[in-house]
């Protein structure tokens, strides 16, 4: 799949609907108002960005996910791994962890997780 990059906004928005879904785009344009102070214009023109980059789909006026939020920023987390430590999974837990401690059940739950996508 090809790469989506979102600004903070955008992933702002995006997270709105992925709480929300299925929302309908009426429903978008009054709590954008509220949460960002938008008009209905820029409602839907920061909707159909996020539609054209791949995130969503609106048919007649309901707007569901076609990425899920967990599957979004799986990519986005490959991706970080992979631009800025070679895509060395040790790397980035030893940079992520450096100076920091972990706590029993933190780090049971992490074997936890690397059992199950542990290769054979």
């Amino acid at each position: 799949m090809a790469e989506i990059q979102l600004g903070v906004i955008e992933a702002r928005y995006a997270d709105m609907i992925w709480e929300h879904e299925p929302v309908t785009s009426s429903e978008l344009v009054k709590m954008t108002a509220v949460e960002f102070n938008w008009k209905r214009t820029t409602a839907h023109n920061v909707l159909r960005r996020l539609i054209d980059k791949g995130l969503f789909r609106n048919e007649n006026g309901l707007v569901t996910a076609v990425i899920s939020r967990g599957e979004f920023y799986s990519m986005q987390s490959k991706k970080y791994v992979e631009d800025t430590f070679a895509g060395s999974l040790p790397a980035f837990i030893a940079a992520f962890m450096q100076g920091s401690k972990i706590t029993e059940d933190e780090a049971e739950a992490i074997h936890k997780m690397i059992d199950s996508v542990k290769e054979e």
